[in-house]
């Protein structure tokens, strides 16, 4: 049976979607923008003399992708991947999903009670990194130890932290991967260009619109490699941070949980700590 998306997740799909779109939009008006300013004026004080209009060509990505060459599409290639990778990490790092509110309370409340049997097996109905770290921890429990083996359960439980974050990391690197190699292919193109333009120079060809080819295919790669650099870097540091607070929320959730089964922490019948 096909399970229907629910708002929350088709929202956290269309989140980057619409916020990569922005970015387009923003940059495809600023190109078009530095483009009218660089319309020629009235070339003299006197209104009834005929102006001489000299027409350029408009910049739009469009065309900047057209005059980069083949470089442009291993971007393409790049900004495909990066959008891949923004979606999936809108998707999959969220508090909500990997830390649930609700299976904290309930789990703390089995820990009062000392059901290791039944939080163990919510923590296998329930995948998510809250409940794998926590499972480590109680596949050690020991009520014969001291403390119900504490130590043990507190060096399974960081041993599965660090795996944890380590496994959702991967998709952030990804980010910071594209924000590096996409400004260097970018800069590949671009010495490709200036390679092209000298050329030409060296042919005879010494006239501006013989070396505006090559030029303008080495601006349109830099271009390129920067419009896929700069949002990759933005998201890296955005998820990046966010991965981060979500793993220290559940660090802090998992060693509450493995102090009250241990004893550490005496819970009153609210729920909050005895005093």
């Amino acid at each position: 049976m096909r399970v229907p998306i629910q708002k929350n997740q088709l929202l956290a799909i269309l989140r980057p979607v619409l916020y990569i779109v922005f970015l387009f939009a923003l940059i495809q008006w600023w190109m078009g923008d530095f483009a009218a300013a660089q319309s020629p004026q009235e070339a003299g004080a006197d209104a009834t003399e005929a102006v001489e209009v000299i027409e350029s060509e408009t910049i739009t990505v469009l065309s900047v992708y057209r005059s980069g060459g083949w470089v442009m599409h291993v971007l393409l290639l790049c900004s495909i991947a990066t959008i891949a990778a923004i979606v999936y990490c809108f998707m999959r790092l969220s508090a909500k999903k990997m830390c649930p509110d609700g299976i904290n309370s309930t789990m703390v409340r089995l820990m009062q009670g000392q059901d290791v049997g039944g939080a163990y097996s919510l923590c296998n109905e329930n995948p998510n990194s809250y409940t794998n770290v926590l499972s480590s921890a109680l596949l050690k429990v020991n009520f014969e130890r001291d403390r119900a083996n504490k130590e043990s359960m507190d060096q399974a439980a960081g041993e599965a932290l660090d795996h944890e974050e380590t496994a959702q990391m991967l998709w952030v690197n990804y980010l910071n991967v594209f924000a590096t190699i996409a400004p260097m292919i970018g800069l590949f193109g671009t010495v490709l260009g200036m390679m092209q333009s000298f050329g030409d120079l060296s042919a005879g060809k010494s006239e501006p619109a013989d070396l505006a080819g090559g030029i303008n295919a080495a601006m349109g790669t830099t271009a390129g490699g920067l419009f896929v650099g700069i949002p990759s870097m933005f998201f890296y540091f955005f998820f990046r941070n966010r991965l981060m607070s979500i793993m220290s929320t559940v660090q802090k959730r998992v060693s509450f949980a493995i102090d009250v089964l241990s004893g550490e922490v005496k819970l009153s019948d609210d729920g909050g700590p005895e005093g």
